[in-house]
Order: structure tokens, then C-alpha cells, then sequence
């Protein structure tokens, strides 16, 4: 399994970031969307669909998808910091913020396949909007967000390892502990603090760091939420694409939450004039 997951990691992280610096938009466009409707394929198993409603699923997210892309990146030719979406990035960071934790504490449970078909849009199409927007803005910026995941994640395994004695969420997933968020927040305030060396927007720099915590502190709520979800549905990975990784969705679960809040908060809070 290990041998496999750095294999994946080899092959995949380079090819990763020949597309984020080396793709033409419209060619990145449609390799955000395959990833869409490729996570839309695994929503669907998670939330055990019918063929019919699986199939249904995945042609509307295409189309959806397709045509939100067309109309974000038409508004970024003119402003990368186009607002014209933002009432989706709003809806993602309040799914996230008080739908998500009402489900982890199992308060409620969803059965309706419609309910199902509108939080696997919520959780999809924002970051994939998100994913285009912050690339159309600066692609280093957005490495620097998947980074702050990536650093965190990181961070909250070994911390956990080392030092966890206190469950987080126990019946979701065992192997999470305080003390391991703790250690994320530390290396995401330290990795705040070193991009501020760097950082030319005075504007950003002020704001940089709350920032990042908070996307962490939502990539932890995202990943309880997949872990809860893949729990209730009894399987281990949503999918088998990324050998070693599981699925899309295996790898975007703590981004689906943090990236829509990060161009959510860059449009709010920093967004220059033309």
C-alpha cells in the first residue's frame, strides 16, 4: 500500500503542476471538469444511487459544471476577481459552517436522493470554480492553498502519532486527535508567517494567516465529513482511481471546504480595482 501511494505521488504531483502552470485556461477548464463528474461518479456511490439517478447525476454536474465554467472564466478575462459567483463560494462556506457540523454530530440523517444530488453539487462545483478562479488570479497562489491543506494534514498525522491521546471524533474516525489539530494550526501559523516574507499584496499580508487557520481549521471539518459519509455508506475509499489514495474525493475532501472560502475571502476582503 505504501509502495503504491508514493508511486501515485510521483506520477500524479508533477503532472498536477504541468497543468497548473503549463495548461491553456480553456484546457484547464476541462480538466476541472472531468475531475467534477469523476467525484460526481463516486458522490453517487457514496450516497447509493440507482443507476438512473447515478446517470442523471453525472450528465447534470457535467452540464452545470460546464456552463459555470464558461460564464467564470468569460468574467476573470476581464477580472480575475470577479464576484459574479460569489453567491456559490457564500453558499459553500455556509454549508460548511453550519450544515456539515449538525452532520457530524449526526443530528440528522439524509435520505432523499435530490438532498443527496444538491450537497454533492455543494461540495463539488464551488471548488471546482474555486480551483479556476484562484489559478486565473495567480497559480502560486493557489499551490499556496492547496499547500496550507497539504502542510496541515501533514502536521496533524505526525503531531497525532507522536502526542494524540485525546479522540476527536472517535466514532468517525479513530485515528484524529486534539492534539493533532493542534499541530496543524502550529505549522499552518508558521507556514503563514514564512509566505509573509514573500508576499508583495500589503493588503493580503494583514489577513493572510487568519486566513489560512481558518482554512485549516475547515479542512478538518471536511475531511470528518467524507470520513462520516464513506462510514455510513460501508466502504474505506470513494473510489479506486488514485491507487494507494482511494478516489477523487479521497483527495479533495478537506479542499472542497477550504478552497471556496479562500477565493471567497480574496474577493471580500482583497479584490483590486481593474
Amino acid at each position: 500500500m505504501l509502495k503504491a501511494r508514493i508511486l501515485t505521488a510521483i506520477i500524479i504531483l508533477p503532472l498536477f503542476l504541468s497543468a497548473l502552470f503549463y495548461l491553456q485556461d480553456i484546457f484547464w477548464a476541462a480538466f476541472l471538469l472531468i475531475l467534477t463528474v469523476v467525484g460526481a461518479r463516486e458522490w453517487s456511490n457514496l450516497a447509493q444511487f440507482s443507476v438512473k439517478n447515478t446517470i442523471i447525476f453525472m450528465l447534470l454536474t457535467g452540464l452545470v459544471g460546464g456552463e459555470l465554467l464558461l460564464l467564470l472564466s468569460e468574467s476573470v478575462k476581464i477580472n480575475a476577481y470577479s464576484s459574479n459567483l460569489i453567491s456559490l463560494y457564500i453558499l459553500s462556506f455556509a454549508f460548511w459552517i453550519i450544515a456539515a457540523p449538525l452532520y457530524l454530530k449526526q443530528l440528522y440523517t439524509v435520505k432523499n436522493p435530490l438532498l443527496w444530488m444538491l450537497i454533492g453539487w455543494i461540495l463539488l462545483l464551488p471548488t471546482c470554480l474555486a480551483l479556476y478562479q484562484l489559478r486565473a488570479i495567480n497559480p502560486l497562489l493557489l499551490l499556496g492553498f492547496m499547500a496550507t491543506i497539504w502542510i496541515s494534514d501533514t502536521a496533524a498525522y505526525f503531531t497525532g502519532r507522536a502526542f494524540g491521546k485525546h479522540k476527536l471524533a472517535y466514532t468517525i474516525s479513530p485515528n484524529k486527535t486534539w492534539e493533532g489539530v493542534a499541530g496543524a494550526l502550529i505549522a499552518v501559523v508558521l507556514y503563514g508567517l514564512a509566505w509573509n516574507f514573500w508576499l508583495i499584496e500589503e493588503s493580503l499580508i494583514i489577513t493572510l494567516v487568519p486566513l489560512l487557520i481558518i482554512m485549516a481549521i475547515l479542512g478538518v471539518v471536511g475531511d470528518l465529513y467524507e470520513s462520516l459519509i464513506k462510514r455510513q455508506a460501508g466502504v474505506k475509499d470513494s473510489g479506486n482511481i488514485l491507487p494507494g489514495h482511494g478516489g477523487i474525493l479521497d483527495r479533495i475532501d478537506a479542499l472542497t471546504s477550504a478552497l471556496p472560502f479562500a477565493i471567497l475571502a480574496l474577493l471580500i476582503f482583497y479584490s483590486p480595482s481593474i
